[in-house]
């Protein structure tokens, strides 16, 4: 058995569980042992300007590659904390590696402390746990003189354990329900965004056939052109009206921290299909618990007889146009899904749209149409700003060959400003557009940027931001566009 520092393994525990690269501080003084483990075993590092952008793009990193990201904490690791807390939110598999001086971080799935002889379990232990439904970030604590200690490398396996076949007999009374429904409602989740989820998601809809309305965190589960595909949660109009209307609704994948309007789960009867735990202490009368694509899977089969839902198709699609444009008279909400659309139809297939919370969130959401998931990326923690741009240098570092564009307001983007130099550094093809609301407590956008070096433009019009949005697409590297 050869003998490696614990470094050494953790790295390599790290890079056998498919983490692409490490995020790290730099100059915040972790211990050097991690760092030069990292470049021995040709693990890509990527520094940020922040703790909390680290952790952000970590945690981005793992939902995109479904693997766990890693990032470095160093002295600062109180900064991490809102970044973590994003992973937790938003069940992206992370882990968050400290050097010793940071104490339990609570806002993790679990915090663990690292010794030389079972640190080969321990990586594994944490690389696990996860990447375990529901996913989220695992602290892992090497105190810098064990990390310089020598340790075993036995490397048991480090993929999470299978999940359990879903009951036939909850299957079968999810069928049932199914049968009885003349107007299903499907509402899909994050959950729907795994490997595989999709065709089945789709293969639901048209089989019943019914509609669909997705959470902000789900979209692409079904291509926004589909004729079934109605749109986001949360249009307030359009959500009541097909309440009225339904008679069963099957949440699919939901996620217990999306938010889901409470009356969705007191109007009519729900039936819920999705992976243990993942809506907590809450669960319908009738569910099935398990990955998605294989309940659906065991749930095809016991629908062959079931007679076709009843749903008005002219009414479907008028209530998808009547989305689509917008509400009466919202000059600012209409301006913005206007700009939101010229941004989409100046763009190729496959490119990646990150938002941060605000008002603009909804409008982003519901005029970028999306084919696949985890071309928007949004997060569930709508209190915390400065998501958006650490998450785009992610998708740009995941998908370099794919163009990301970044919407976010004047506040958001003031919480993550000092990540715009990380993304000039990168070469980063990243489009910012700000909605600026000409809020007083925030910096000149404008002025920011160019001080990184950053080409910036400002528009006023929906003609004067399509010029400019070319222009910002034929630029090397970042650019800024301010609405």
């Amino acid at each position: 058995m050869s003998r490696r520092t614990v470094a050494d393994v953790v790295v390599d525990g790290l890079t056998r569980a498919g983490t692409p690269r490490l995020f790290a501080v730099p100059g915040e003084g972790a211990d050097l042992t991690l760092l030069r483990a990292v470049r021995a075993a040709g693990l890509p590092l990527t520094l940020a300007s922040g703790e909390t952008g680290a952790c952000i793009m970590a945690a981005v990193t793992g939902d995109l590659v479904e693997a766990p990201g890693a990032a470095l904490g160093g002295r600062g690791v109180t900064a991490a904390i809102a970044g973590l807390a994003h992973a937790l939110a938003d069940r992206a598999p992370m882990v968050f590696l400290t050097d010793g001086r940071s104490g339990k971080m609570l806002v993790c799935k679990a915090s663990l402390t690292v010794e030389a002889d079972s640190a080969a379990r321990q990586i594994v232990d944490a690389t696990r746990l996860a990447t375990t439904e529901p996913r989220g970030p695992v602290h892992l604590e090497i105190p810098a003189e064990i990390a310089r200690q020598w340790a075993p490398t036995l490397v048991p396996s480090s993929r999470p354990d299978p999940p359990s076949a879903p009951d036939p007999a909850a299957l079968d009374a999810a069928a049932q329900l199914l049968a009885r429904a003349s107007r299903p409602l499907l509402v899909a989740g994050l959950h729907c965004r795994s490997t595989g989820v999709q065709q089945w998601v789709r293969a639901l809809a048209e089989a019943l056939p019914a509609p669909v309305l997705v959470t902000c965190r789900a979209k692409g589960a079904l291509p926004d052109p589909h004729p079934l595909m109605l749109g986001v949660l949360g249009a307030d109009a359009v959500d009541e009206r097909l309440l009225r209307r339904a008679d069963l609704i099957v949440g699919l994948g939901l996620d217990a921290l999306e938010p889901v309007p409470a009356p969705w789960w007191s109007t009519v009867p729900v039936l819920a299909l999705g992976p243990p735990r993942a809506l907590d202490d809450w669960f319908p009368a009738v569910g099935v618990l398990g990955e998605v694509a294989v309940v659906l899977e065991e749930l095809a089969p016991r629908l062959h007889d079931r007679k076709r839902a009843d749903w008005d198709v002219a009414e479907l699609d008028r209530l998808k146009r009547e989305l689509a444009a917008g509400p009466t008279g919202a000059h600012q909400v209409l301006a913005r899904r206007g700009i939101v659309r010229i941004a989409r139809e100046a763009t190729p297939a496959g490119t990646i749209v990150t938002a941060d919370a605000g008002p603009h969130l909804l409008d982003v959401a519901v005029s970028w149409h999306t084919v696949a998931p985890r071309e928007f990326l949004v997060s569930n923690g709508l209190a915390t700003a400065g998501f958006a741009l650490p998450a785009a240098i992610a998708a740009h570092l995941v998908h370099t060959d794919r163009r990301v564009v970044c919407f976010t307001g004047a506040r958001g983007l003031a919480a993550a400003a000092t990540e715009l130099e990380t993304a000039v550094r990168l070469g980063a093809s990243i489009v910012v557009v700000v909605f600026d609301a000409d809020e007083s407590d925030t910096p000149d956008l404008m002025r920011v940027a160019q001080s990184f070096g950053i080409t910036a433009f400002a528009a006023d019009s929906e003609p004067g931001f399509g010029e400019a949005f070319g222009r910002a697409l034929g630029a090397s590297g970042p650019s800024l566009i301010r609405v």
